[in-house]
């Protein structure tokens, strides 16, 4: 089996394109093998590449954690898909026994994992999930749309939806727009009807975040981003911040809170560590929320969005999985506006 693979941790030269994988086996009757048609790359693969602490990798590792494909095999006690069908993987798995499995909130499970990160990835040519992290959808989607999908905007959906509660005719800030997650975010907020102000240090993918709806864009290398919509707002801040930056990006998220604020991170790529004036905190009553991945019925709820032609990701760029160090490589530079995919034929 041919996957874009690493052995060790380091930098982007590490990765490699093997041809001599082992065929993933079902571990239980339960399970599904999917010939994978695309795979999508997100922040959290560059992050696997360099090294996570307390994650260990088997050599050859596949990355990777967004994919759409074809129900190649399936276990004895699968009902939900049939062979041949065409299906996106949701990429979260848990062990569906814990309390908080059984309550209907998977990513708070003890043992929850991603594939690429805990479980091997999705860049190969087959896959194995459980059957009830697929679901269904048209032919008619595009494998690159389809693989795109999944990751980030489960992730923006528990964000935007279920933890922050935006609603229409709010104001919400959303940091790194070009990103998967924020794209992803400012289409909900839209669908919403919330304003939507989007922040990158590029004025070319703020032209092109206008373009799709948003409604006020802030160039962050152009001053300073929380004054800025307090002299738009007569200082009343926005009510909601979309923020996955962490360091670099979360004291000009809270000072461009308004009262009863809502802040909602998933993420830290410009660092994990943060400092925060509690007395702000507590004077202005804010809300702060993490935000990890989603549950099944958010898995469900984005499938319907994606069927029904809504909610559909900006593709950046499509590579062969021959050239897929070249697609890290693009998002390494953080270029992309949109998903950057490989495909697998």
């Amino acid at each position: 089996m041919r996957a874009l693979t690493i052995s060790s941790h380091g930098s982007l030269d590490r990765i490699e394109l093997r041809h001599d994988l082992a065929m993933p086996e079902l571990r239980g009757e339960s399970d599904v093998r999917i010939r994978v048609r695309a795979a999508a790359l997100n922040h959290l693969d560059l992050l696997v590449v360099e090294g996570l602490p307390g994650v260990t990798i088997t050599p050859p590792w596949p990355l990777g954690a967004d994919a759409c494909g074809i129900i190649e095999t399936i276990g004895g006690a699968v009902t939900s898909v049939s062979v041949g069908d065409y299906v996106v993987v949701n990429p979260g798995l848990s062990d569906r026994t814990c309390e908080y499995c059984l309550s209907g909130e998977q990513p708070l499970c003890p043992r929850f994992g991603i594939l690429g990160e805990h479980f091997p990835g999705t860049m190969a040519e087959f896959v194995v999930v459980p059957a009830v992290n697929v679901r269904t959808i048209s032919p008619a989607i595009a494998p690159e749309r389809a693989a795109a999908f999944t990751l980030a905007t489960l992730t923006a959906w528990r964000m935007v939806v279920s933890r922050a509660n935006v609603r229409a005719g709010e104001h919400v800030l959303i940091w790194g727009i070009g990103g998967g997650v924020a794209l992803a975010a400012m289409q909900i907020c839209k669908q919403i009807g919330a304003r939507v102000w989007a922040v990158s240090g590029n004025d070319d993918k703020l032209r092109r975040a206008r373009d799709l709806g948003a409604d006020e864009v802030l160039n962050r290398n152009r001053g300073d981003i929380a004054r800025v919509i307090r002299d738009r707002t007569a200082r009343r801040g926005v009510d909601v911040v979309i923020d996955n930056v962490g360091q670099a990006s979360w004291n000009q998220s809270l000072l461009a809170l308004g009262r009863r604020g809502r802040l909602v991170t998933c993420g830290g790529t410009s660092g994990p560590i943060v400092q925060t004036d509690v007395r702000r905190l507590f004077w202005n009553q804010w809300s702060i929320y993490g935000s990890t991945m989603g549950n099944d019925a958010e898995f469900d709820a984005v499938v319907g969005e994606l069927r029904a032609g809504r909610l559909v990701p900006p593709i950046d760029s499509v590579y062969p999985l021959d050239e897929g160090r070249a697609a890290f490589e693009r998002l390494a530079r953080a270029d992309q506006f949109g998903k950057i995919v490989v495909t697998l034929g």
